[in-house]
Formats: structure tokens, sequence, C-alpha cells
């Protein structure tokens, strides 16, 4: 009986055959066909079984080593590898860096079997299954490009916490873009917007979240009356579709980015030892180009629909403008300034006139009316206190990066 109990649920289901031919309830022909092999193999079986009863039908294999091992120094020396250089690795990244740095080429499950047996990895609990209906991907690269930025210690403590801008396009799961900033700001994305439509030319649509950066939230009477955020003004000027997702998991792709980005991007930049905004941006170009080789995909179709257009047309739209209204005195307050109009006209044709300001990057103030350029000049500077900042801002604002300096 002891033998019955060490015996798998294929001998045991040999057994019982061989106990019904015995007692001449069943053909070997028969019993082969169940077991899917051949009646020449069942009837080694059955003589074995005749012979040594039971015991005669478990496998000699069992308790030996396999014939097609892996080497024991190799696996010793492996191990030693992930647990100086890759011990928070998962098996897939380690697996990569094995083959990458130190030429050792097993399987993806041997090394993860091999984690699991040295303690280096542990089996993650599956998390409870949330259904979410699922949409297509789009069928062109650049019908849909989706946006967010992800705050996180990417430096590992090498220096403070700062955020990743990134954008994938929809169709090819492509990295369209990467940068990293302080914080997802309006400075900080028109930066990024500029250097992905100068790179790539313009989508047909952006995809993001409803951060006020992209929409105004603010439904008060009077607000802002054209309802569009700076970055949605100006991507509406260059003919660009702004979509706001109303939840992360209808922007699932760029989700998933982040997601793969905070393990496999945070241990590039730890191995080359970078711990600043700088260097680490430096790096992303090489980072994505192998990132797309190794898991963009094809899209339904090959037309791309990025459109080139000119630099200055880009440089144009991406500037903050504002409507202000001129005072008796041809006077407007914009930044906590108080700006004065300079005209040879009469004063009282302008007053309570409406213009534009119009503020570039590097802070360079014009101020339009109908169309043509006013000269001005700036009267004072007023003190203020208690900006309101983007919630996203406020600890980039109180710890910035070391090295870095915070930029309006």
């Amino acid at each position: 009986m002891e033998v019955l109990f060490s015996m798998t649920q294929k001998e045991l289901s040999i057994y019982d055959l061989l106990i019904k031919i015995k007692e001449k309830r069943l053909s070997q022909l028969k019993a082969a066909e169940l077991l899917n092999i051949s009646d020449r193999h069942f009837r080694r079986l059955l003589k074995a079984y005749r012979e040594q009863g039971p015991s005669g039908i478990i496998s000699k294999k069992r308790g030996k080593l396999g014939n097609h091992r892996l080497p024991e120094k190799l696996y010793q020396r492996t191990i030693e590898l992930v647990q100086k250089k890759y011990s928070d690795f998962g098996p897939t990244l380690a697996h990569e860096k094995l083959l990458e740095n130190h030429k050792i080429n097993i399987s993806v499950e041997t090394l993860r079997l091999w984690m699991l047996k040295a303690g280096i990895w542990q089996e993650k609990r599956r998390k409870r299954l949330v259904l979410h209906q699922s949409r297509l991907r789009r069928s062109h690269e650049g019908e849909l490009v989706q946006v967010d930025g992800s705050p996180h210690d990417w430096f590992e403590g090498r220096n403070g916490k700062c955020t990743l801008l990134g954008y994938i396009d929809d169709a090819t799961s492509k990295i369209k873009h990467l940068k990293f900033v302080l914080a997802e700001s309006t400075s900080a994305y028109f930066r990024a917007f500029i250097e992905y439509l100068i790179k790539n030319g313009k989508p047909k649509s952006f995809y993001t979240d409803r951060l006020n950066v992209f929409k105004i939230n603010n439904d008060k009477t009077g607000y802002r009356k054209t309802g569009l955020s700076q970055v949605g003004r100006a991507l509406k000027e260059l003919g660009v579709e702004l979509i706001c997702a109303n939840s992360p998991q209808a922007k699932g792709r760029i989700e998933r980015l982040f997601s793969t980005l905070q393990d496999r991007l945070v241990k590039e930049l730890r191995l080359r030892n970078i711990s600043t905004i700088d260097e680490a941006n430096a790096y992303l170009p090489e980072f994505i180009g192998k990132y797309n080789t190794q898991f963009c995909v094809e899209p339904k179709e090959k037309e791309d629909f990025h459109e080139k257009i000119p630099q200055e047309v880009i440089l144009k739209a991406f500037r903050y403008k504002e409507e202000r209204t001129l005072s008796k005195n041809l006077e407007l307050s914009y930044d906590n300034r108080i700006l004065q109009i300079q005209t040879e006209r009469p004063t009282y044709a302008m007053r309570r006139a409406k213009v534009q300001v119009i503020e570039d990057l590097m802070g360079n103030i014009e101020i339009e009316f109908q169309g043509k350029k006013l000269k001005y000049k700036e009267l004072l500077v007023k003190d203020s206190q208690g900006k309101i900042l983007n919630k996203k801002e406020v600890a980039a604002r109180i710890f910035p990066p070391r090295g870095e300096r915070i930029v309006s």
C-alpha cells in the first residue's frame, strides 16, 4: 500500500487499468488506447507489473538528476551575479542584463526558478480582477497619443523626487517622447510639447487626464471665458484635438508604461549612476530606442498621421496668452506687474480696450491690440503672497532635487 501512495496520478491510472486486465474486464489494446500509448509500450508495463508488482510501473527516473540539467557552476555564478548586481530585478529584466552584460544565456523561466530557490524572488500575489471594457487600438500611428506625468523617486534617494512626462502612441505602443521635469506644470508641458512636435510633427489628437494644465475644472461664471487652459488653447491653435479621460483606466496604455518604467528605467539609471534630471534626459533617447525595438507593435495601417509643421509656428503657439482690459490711464496688471501702454494716439481712444498679453518661455512680454504690437513700459512690481499652485507642483517647490532651479 505504501507504494500506491508514492505513485503519481498517471501511474495510478495505469495501475487501475492493469487490475482490470488481470481480472479480464479490459483488453490490452483498449487500455493502450485509453492511455494514448502504443500497444508495445503497454505490454512492457504489463510485464514489469507481473514481475515486480506495483513498484514496477513507477518511473525509474524519479529521484535522479535530469540528463539536460544545467551545470551547478553555472547556477552558482548566476545566483552570485544576481545577488550582487540585480537583487531587486524581476526575472525578465535580470535575464536581459545577464545576457547583455555577462553573456549568460539561460531561459527566463529557469532563472525565475533559480531565483525562487535562492530566495531572491517571490511569487507575486494575483490582484483582485477588475473588469474594464476593452478599447481597440487606433489603426494609424499618430492618430492618438496618450500623455501623462508620473511623480516618483526616479533616482532612488540619490536625489530628490521628480516627474517623468511621457507620450505613447496608441496604435503601436511606441514611446514618442519622455522628459524629466520638476513637476507637472504648464511651463513643463509647454517645453515637452514643443520638443515632441518638433521631433515628430503633430498627431491627430492627444489623450490626457483632467489635470488643470489641460482642462479648466472651475465652472464659475466668467472664469476664463474660452474654457481652455493654456495648453488646450495652444493645441487648438495648431489644429490638434485634446481629449481628457474620465478615469486612469481609460488611458491604460500610458499607465502601464509608467508601471514598466518605474521598474526598468529606475534600474537603468542606477546601473549608469545617473542622479540628476539633466543626465537622465540625456540618456532617455538611448533608452527609448531600445524600448521601442523590444516592445512596440506594427500598426494596422502603414500611413503615419503625424504632420510636420514649421518650428516658428510651434513656438508661436506655445506662449502664455491672457486677455486684459486697459484702464483709463492705459495701464494693465499682469503677473504682479503694472504695465503702461506708450502710444501717440489719443489716450481716450483705447480706454477700456481689450488687449492680449503674450509671454514666451524666456519671460519676454508682448502686448497686442487688434493684431498689432503696442509699446509699453513697466511701472512697478507689486508685492505678492500666497500664489496658487497646481497641487502636483507643491512638493517640487518645497523639496526640489539638488542642483535644480525652479522655473515657472
